[in-house]
């Protein structure tokens, strides 16, 4: 999937999986905040200011 992104010019940082059961949940809000902090890191979606043309 990461090798779909780079080609689609998505950095693949911008993708993760994980997998996390219902009794994980503190596992889960670490998850959320890892991939926050990463996107919000890389910026805006490159591929969103040509959706808008």
């Amino acid at each position: 999937m990461k090798q779909i992104c780079k080609m689609m010019g998505i950095d693949p940082d911008r993708l993760a999986m994980h997998f996390v059961s219902a009794a994980e949940g503190a596992r889960f809000a670490e998850i959320a905040t890892e991939m926050t902090e990463i996107v919000a890191r890389l910026g805006p979606n490159p591929l969103k200011k040509n959706a808008s043309n």
